[in-house]
Protein backbone atom coordinates (compact mmCIF):
# COMPACT_ATOMS: atom_id res chain seq x y z
CA UNK A 1 0.00 0.00 0.00
CA UNK A 2 2.84 2.60 0.64
CA UNK A 3 4.56 1.32 -2.53
CA UNK A 4 1.12 2.26 -4.41
CA UNK A 5 0.91 5.54 -2.75
CA UNK A 6 4.81 6.76 -3.41
CA UNK A 7 4.49 5.41 -6.77
CA UNK A 8 0.96 7.50 -7.61
CA UNK A 9 2.72 10.92 -5.64
CA UNK A 10 5.97 10.59 -7.95
CA UNK A 11 3.46 10.25 -11.09
CA UNK A 12 1.31 13.33 -9.69
CA UNK A 13 4.75 15.69 -8.94
CA UNK A 14 6.34 14.31 -12.25
CA UNK A 15 3.19 15.31 -14.10
CA UNK A 16 2.22 18.90 -12.33
CA UNK A 17 5.29 20.29 -10.34
CA UNK A 18 7.13 23.14 -12.02
CA UNK A 19 10.79 21.33 -11.38
CA UNK A 20 9.67 18.39 -13.35
CA UNK A 21 9.12 20.67 -16.74
CA UNK A 22 12.27 19.92 -18.98
CA UNK A 23 11.59 15.99 -18.01
CA UNK A 24 8.25 15.98 -19.18
CA UNK A 25 9.29 18.04 -22.40
CA UNK A 26 12.19 15.69 -23.24
CA UNK A 27 9.81 12.79 -22.12
CA UNK A 28 7.37 13.78 -25.12
CA UNK A 29 9.94 14.57 -27.59
CA UNK A 30 11.14 10.78 -27.22
CA UNK A 31 7.70 9.75 -27.63
CA UNK A 32 7.57 11.77 -30.67
CA UNK A 33 10.78 10.86 -32.29
CA UNK A 34 9.84 7.25 -31.51
CA UNK A 35 6.69 7.60 -33.36
CA UNK A 36 8.25 9.42 -36.20
CA UNK A 37 10.84 6.79 -37.04
CA UNK A 38 8.41 4.83 -38.65
CA UNK A 39 8.52 7.01 -41.36
CA UNK A 40 11.93 4.93 -42.74
CA UNK A 41 10.50 1.88 -42.99
CA UNK A 42 8.42 0.87 -46.15
CA UNK A 43 7.17 -2.18 -44.61
CA UNK A 44 8.54 -3.63 -40.96
CA UNK A 45 11.21 -4.96 -42.33
CA UNK A 46 12.50 -2.68 -45.08
CA UNK A 47 14.68 0.26 -44.00
CA UNK A 48 14.83 3.57 -46.52
CA UNK A 49 17.55 5.64 -45.42
CA UNK A 50 17.87 7.68 -48.69
CA UNK A 51 18.74 11.17 -48.37
CA UNK A 52 14.91 12.43 -49.35
CA UNK A 53 13.14 9.98 -46.47
CA UNK A 54 15.72 11.53 -43.70
CA UNK A 55 14.52 15.08 -45.11
CA UNK A 56 10.94 13.64 -44.43
CA UNK A 57 11.26 11.86 -41.40
CA UNK A 58 12.82 15.59 -40.11
CA UNK A 59 9.88 17.22 -41.41
CA UNK A 60 7.47 15.12 -40.13
CA UNK A 61 8.75 15.21 -36.43
CA UNK A 62 8.41 18.65 -36.72
CA UNK A 63 4.68 18.50 -37.77
CA UNK A 64 4.26 16.12 -34.79
CA UNK A 65 5.39 18.95 -32.68
CA UNK A 66 3.43 21.25 -33.91
CA UNK A 67 0.14 19.58 -33.65
CA UNK A 68 0.87 18.52 -29.86
CA UNK A 69 2.23 22.33 -28.88
CA UNK A 70 -0.16 24.25 -30.50
CA UNK A 71 -3.09 22.22 -28.97
CA UNK A 72 -1.16 22.18 -25.93
CA UNK A 73 -0.47 25.91 -25.31
CA UNK A 74 -3.08 27.76 -27.84
CA UNK A 75 -5.94 25.74 -28.37
CA UNK A 76 -6.22 24.04 -24.76
CA UNK A 77 -5.77 26.56 -22.35
CA UNK A 78 -7.59 29.25 -24.60
CA UNK A 79 -10.88 27.42 -25.08
CA UNK A 80 -11.31 23.33 -23.36
CA UNK A 81 -9.49 24.51 -19.70
CA UNK A 82 -12.08 27.54 -19.95
CA UNK A 83 -15.34 24.98 -20.36
CA UNK A 84 -15.64 26.25 -23.68
CA UNK A 85 -16.03 23.20 -25.22
CA UNK A 86 -17.78 24.05 -28.47
CA UNK A 87 -15.32 27.16 -29.56
CA UNK A 88 -12.60 24.20 -28.66
CA UNK A 89 -14.09 21.74 -30.98
CA UNK A 90 -14.10 24.31 -33.96
CA UNK A 91 -11.20 25.51 -33.08
CA UNK A 92 -10.00 21.95 -33.41
CA UNK A 93 -11.26 21.22 -36.97
CA UNK A 94 -10.27 24.44 -38.42
CA UNK A 95 -6.87 23.48 -36.83
CA UNK A 96 -6.74 19.97 -38.36
CA UNK A 97 -7.69 21.06 -41.85
CA UNK A 98 -4.71 23.54 -41.73
CA UNK A 99 -2.45 20.51 -40.74
CA UNK A 100 -3.99 18.45 -43.15
CA UNK A 101 -2.51 21.42 -45.92
CA UNK A 102 0.55 21.39 -44.02
CA UNK A 103 0.68 17.31 -44.58
CA UNK A 104 -0.37 17.52 -48.18
CA UNK A 105 2.47 20.17 -49.12
CA UNK A 106 5.15 18.48 -47.47
CA UNK A 107 4.13 15.16 -49.13
CA UNK A 108 4.29 17.37 -52.30
CA UNK A 109 7.99 18.37 -51.47
CA UNK A 110 9.37 14.97 -50.41
CA UNK A 111 7.16 12.88 -52.29
CA UNK A 112 9.29 10.00 -51.51
CA UNK A 113 7.17 9.77 -47.89
CA UNK A 114 3.60 9.36 -50.04
CA UNK A 115 2.43 5.56 -50.00
CA UNK A 116 2.28 5.35 -53.92
CA UNK A 117 3.52 7.08 -56.93
CA UNK A 118 0.51 6.53 -58.76
CA UNK A 119 -2.25 8.86 -59.26
CA UNK A 120 -4.90 7.96 -56.53
CA UNK A 121 -8.76 7.49 -57.24
CA UNK A 122 -11.40 9.90 -55.95
CA UNK A 123 -12.59 7.79 -53.66
CA UNK A 124 -8.29 7.21 -52.35
CA UNK A 125 -8.35 10.25 -51.67
CA UNK A 126 -11.07 10.64 -49.74
CA UNK A 127 -10.02 8.08 -47.63
CA UNK A 128 -6.21 9.23 -47.17
CA UNK A 129 -7.85 12.83 -46.67
CA UNK A 130 -10.51 11.32 -44.18
CA UNK A 131 -8.77 8.55 -42.26
CA UNK A 132 -5.83 11.34 -42.02
CA UNK A 133 -8.33 14.01 -40.49
CA UNK A 134 -8.96 11.27 -38.15
CA UNK A 135 -5.49 10.04 -37.20
CA UNK A 136 -4.70 14.11 -36.05
CA UNK A 137 -7.89 14.29 -34.14
CA UNK A 138 -7.28 10.92 -32.18
CA UNK A 139 -3.95 12.49 -31.81
CA UNK A 140 -5.09 15.64 -30.48
CA UNK A 141 -7.53 14.19 -28.09
CA UNK A 142 -4.99 11.77 -26.51
CA UNK A 143 -3.09 15.06 -25.90
CA UNK A 144 -6.10 16.84 -24.44
CA UNK A 145 -6.93 14.10 -22.57
CA UNK A 146 -3.46 13.93 -20.70
CA UNK A 147 -3.95 17.47 -20.24
CA UNK A 148 -6.85 17.11 -18.40
CA UNK A 149 -5.80 14.48 -16.41
CA UNK A 150 -2.65 16.94 -15.51
CA UNK A 151 -5.27 19.75 -14.87
CA UNK A 152 -7.30 17.49 -12.53
CA UNK A 153 -4.43 16.30 -10.66
CA UNK A 154 -3.61 19.67 -10.25
CA UNK A 155 -6.77 20.71 -8.86
CA UNK A 156 -6.66 17.62 -6.35
CA UNK A 157 -3.41 18.42 -5.10
CA UNK A 158 -4.74 22.55 -4.79
CA UNK A 159 -7.96 21.02 -2.79
CA UNK A 160 -6.40 18.89 -0.57
CA UNK A 161 -3.38 22.05 0.44
CA UNK A 162 -6.84 24.18 0.90
CA UNK A 163 -7.86 22.02 3.53
CA UNK A 164 -5.06 21.18 5.23
CA UNK A 165 -4.58 24.98 5.41
CA UNK A 166 -8.11 25.19 6.38
CA UNK A 167 -7.41 23.07 9.39
CA UNK A 168 -4.60 24.67 9.94
CA UNK A 169 -5.55 27.65 10.40
CA UNK A 170 -8.87 26.51 12.74
CA UNK A 171 -6.52 25.00 15.01
CA UNK A 172 -4.37 27.84 15.54
CA UNK A 173 -7.33 29.79 16.33
CA UNK A 174 -8.61 27.14 18.84
CA UNK A 175 -5.21 27.01 20.28
CA UNK A 176 -4.67 30.68 20.37
CA UNK A 177 -8.22 32.54 21.14
CA UNK A 178 -10.99 29.42 22.04
CA UNK A 179 -8.94 27.89 24.22
CA UNK A 180 -9.12 26.81 28.13
CA UNK A 181 -7.67 30.28 29.19
CA UNK A 182 -9.91 31.97 27.02
CA UNK A 183 -13.42 30.57 28.25
CA UNK A 184 -11.87 30.74 31.76
CA UNK A 185 -11.65 34.58 31.40
CA UNK A 186 -15.49 34.70 30.10
CA UNK A 187 -16.58 32.18 32.08
CA UNK A 188 -15.45 34.01 35.11
CA UNK A 189 -16.31 37.03 34.03
CA UNK A 190 -19.95 36.29 33.75
CA UNK A 191 -19.79 34.37 36.94
CA UNK A 192 -18.65 37.58 38.65
CA UNK A 193 -21.51 39.42 37.32
CA UNK A 194 -24.47 37.27 37.92
CA UNK A 195 -24.72 39.16 41.00
CA UNK A 196 -23.87 42.42 39.99
CA UNK A 197 -24.98 42.90 36.73
CA UNK A 198 -26.68 39.30 35.73
CA UNK A 199 -27.87 41.10 31.90
CA UNK A 200 -24.44 41.14 31.19
CA UNK A 201 -23.42 37.80 32.33
CA UNK A 202 -26.55 36.77 30.21
CA UNK A 203 -25.09 38.99 27.57
CA UNK A 204 -21.43 37.19 27.78
CA UNK A 205 -22.99 33.40 27.74
CA UNK A 206 -25.10 34.36 25.01
CA UNK A 207 -21.76 35.59 22.91
CA UNK A 208 -19.97 32.39 23.85
CA UNK A 209 -22.60 30.68 23.15
CA UNK A 210 -22.63 32.10 19.77
CA UNK A 211 -19.11 32.28 18.86
CA UNK A 212 -18.71 28.44 19.72
CA UNK A 213 -21.43 27.38 17.54
CA UNK A 214 -19.84 29.29 14.60
CA UNK A 215 -16.41 27.61 15.36
CA UNK A 216 -17.63 23.72 16.15
CA UNK A 217 -20.10 24.02 13.05
CA UNK A 218 -20.51 26.94 10.17
CA UNK A 219 -16.63 27.14 10.29
CA UNK A 220 -16.42 23.52 8.94
CA UNK A 221 -18.08 24.34 5.92
CA UNK A 222 -15.95 25.41 2.26
CA UNK A 223 -17.95 28.82 2.59
CA UNK A 224 -20.19 31.02 5.05
CA UNK A 225 -22.39 34.27 4.28
CA UNK A 226 -20.35 37.20 4.93
CA UNK A 227 -22.46 38.60 7.45
CA UNK A 228 -22.27 35.77 9.64
CA UNK A 229 -18.40 36.23 9.54
CA UNK A 230 -18.53 39.80 10.19
CA UNK A 231 -21.24 38.90 13.63
CA UNK A 232 -18.82 36.26 14.73
CA UNK A 233 -16.11 39.29 14.36
CA UNK A 234 -18.50 41.74 16.68
CA UNK A 235 -19.06 38.94 19.30
CA UNK A 236 -15.14 38.58 19.60
CA UNK A 237 -14.45 41.87 19.68
CA UNK A 238 -17.39 42.94 22.28
CA UNK A 239 -16.07 39.81 24.72
CA UNK A 240 -12.87 41.46 24.37
CA UNK A 241 -14.43 44.95 25.73
CA UNK A 242 -16.09 43.11 28.36
CA UNK A 243 -12.68 41.83 29.57
CA UNK A 244 -10.33 45.34 29.47
CA UNK A 245 -10.80 48.12 31.09
CA UNK A 246 -10.05 50.52 28.07
CA UNK A 247 -10.91 49.07 24.81
CA UNK A 248 -13.04 50.88 22.14
CA UNK A 249 -14.06 49.05 19.29
CA UNK A 250 -15.97 49.61 15.47
CA UNK A 251 -17.41 47.61 12.97
CA UNK A 252 -18.54 49.19 9.51
CA UNK A 253 -19.89 47.49 7.01
CA UNK A 254 -20.78 49.33 3.04
CA UNK A 255 -21.92 48.23 0.23
CA UNK A 256 -24.62 45.02 -0.63
CA UNK A 257 -23.07 42.15 1.71
CA UNK A 258 -25.73 39.47 1.99
CA UNK A 259 -25.56 37.64 -0.79
CA UNK A 260 -21.50 37.42 -0.52
CA UNK A 261 -19.92 33.99 0.71
CA UNK A 262 -16.36 33.52 1.94
CA UNK A 263 -14.67 31.15 3.45
CA UNK A 264 -14.57 30.69 6.98
CA UNK A 265 -12.31 32.31 9.75
CA UNK A 266 -11.07 34.51 6.74
CA UNK A 267 -10.24 37.92 8.78
CA UNK A 268 -9.81 36.01 12.69
CA UNK A 269 -6.05 35.87 12.40
CA UNK A 270 -5.86 40.08 11.16
CA UNK A 271 -8.57 40.80 14.27
CA UNK A 272 -6.61 38.18 16.43
CA UNK A 273 -3.59 40.06 15.84
CA UNK A 274 -4.51 43.24 16.14
CA UNK A 275 -6.18 42.80 19.56
CA UNK A 276 -3.00 40.47 21.01
CA UNK A 277 -0.79 43.90 20.09
CA UNK A 278 -2.87 46.49 21.64
CA UNK A 279 -2.03 47.41 24.68
CA UNK A 280 -5.05 47.93 27.37
CA UNK A 281 -4.20 52.14 27.52
CA UNK A 282 -7.10 54.63 27.57
CA UNK A 283 -6.11 55.04 23.37
CA UNK A 284 -6.36 51.37 22.56
CA UNK A 285 -8.95 50.31 19.96
CA UNK A 286 -9.77 48.28 16.37
CA UNK A 287 -11.25 49.65 13.80
CA UNK A 288 -12.62 47.18 10.88
CA UNK A 289 -14.51 48.24 7.77
CA UNK A 290 -15.84 46.22 5.24
CA UNK A 291 -16.69 47.68 1.57
CA UNK A 292 -18.42 45.36 -1.13
CA UNK A 293 -17.73 47.46 -4.71
CA UNK A 294 -17.82 46.16 -8.20
CA UNK A 295 -17.49 42.04 -7.48
CA UNK A 296 -14.68 43.30 -5.07
CA UNK A 297 -14.97 43.13 -1.56
CA UNK A 298 -12.64 45.66 0.78
CA UNK A 299 -11.56 44.49 4.18
CA UNK A 300 -9.46 47.08 6.10
CA UNK A 301 -8.31 46.67 10.08
CA UNK A 302 -6.44 49.23 11.93
CA UNK A 303 -5.42 48.92 15.31
CA UNK A 304 -3.57 51.65 18.04
CA UNK A 305 -0.26 50.46 18.31
CA UNK A 306 1.39 51.55 21.48
CA UNK A 307 3.99 54.23 21.83
CA UNK A 308 6.45 51.66 23.70
CA UNK A 309 8.27 49.65 20.53
CA UNK A 310 7.42 46.17 20.70
CA UNK A 311 7.93 42.93 18.78
CA UNK A 312 5.11 42.10 16.66
CA UNK A 313 4.34 39.08 15.83
CA UNK A 314 3.88 40.22 11.95
CA UNK A 315 5.42 36.97 10.22
CA UNK A 316 4.18 34.25 13.15
CA UNK A 317 2.05 31.60 12.25
CA UNK A 318 -1.28 32.86 11.57
CA UNK A 319 -0.62 35.21 9.43
CA UNK A 320 1.96 33.21 7.19
CA UNK A 321 -1.21 30.76 7.29
CA UNK A 322 -3.59 33.08 6.18
CA UNK A 323 -1.85 34.42 3.33
CA UNK A 324 -0.94 30.60 2.06
CA UNK A 325 -4.88 30.40 2.31
CA UNK A 326 -5.38 33.47 0.37
CA UNK A 327 -3.17 31.96 -2.44
CA UNK A 328 -4.72 28.87 -2.83
CA UNK A 329 -8.31 30.47 -2.40
CA UNK A 330 -8.06 32.88 -4.66
CA UNK A 331 -4.38 32.88 -6.67
CA UNK A 332 -4.25 36.26 -8.10
CA UNK A 333 -7.19 37.54 -7.55
CA UNK A 334 -6.50 39.26 -4.39
CA UNK A 335 -4.24 42.10 -3.11
CA UNK A 336 -2.83 42.12 0.53
CA UNK A 337 -1.07 45.17 2.13
CA UNK A 338 0.61 45.48 5.59
CA UNK A 339 0.87 49.23 6.69
CA UNK A 340 2.52 50.28 10.00
CA UNK A 341 3.09 53.72 11.36
CA UNK A 342 4.58 55.30 14.50
CA UNK A 343 0.96 54.63 16.60
CA UNK A 344 -1.38 52.87 13.74
CA UNK A 345 -1.14 49.10 12.26
CA UNK A 346 -2.98 48.61 9.28
CA UNK A 347 -4.17 45.87 7.33
CA UNK A 348 -5.48 46.07 3.81
CA UNK A 349 -7.14 42.80 1.58
CA UNK A 350 -9.16 43.34 -1.47
CA UNK A 351 -10.58 40.22 -3.45
CA UNK A 352 -12.99 38.87 -5.76
CA UNK A 353 -14.86 36.92 -3.59
CA UNK A 354 -16.67 35.41 -6.90
CA UNK A 355 -13.61 33.31 -7.73
CA UNK A 356 -12.68 31.82 -4.71
CA UNK A 357 -11.80 28.01 -5.26
CA UNK A 358 -14.30 25.64 -3.87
Amino acid sequence: MTATLISRDGITSFLTDDEYRIYRHLTLQLVMLIISLSMFFDAPDKLNTSLNRFYGWITYYLFINMLVYVNAYGLFPRFLAKNKLVAYIISVILFIVFALFVMVLLQELFYDIAVTHQQPSSIAMFLNIASSMLAMLLFLGGVSALLLVKQWMISNRRINDLRLATFQSELNFLKSQINPHFLFNMINNATIMVDEDPKMASRILVKLDDMLHYQFNDSTQDVVSLKADIAFLNDFLDLEKVRRDYFEYLVTVEGGVEDIEVPPLLFIPFVENAVKHNLDTNRSYVHIRFRAENRRLFFECENSKPMKLIKRDVGGLGLANIKRRLDLLFENNYALDIAETRTTYTVNLQLNYEVCYR
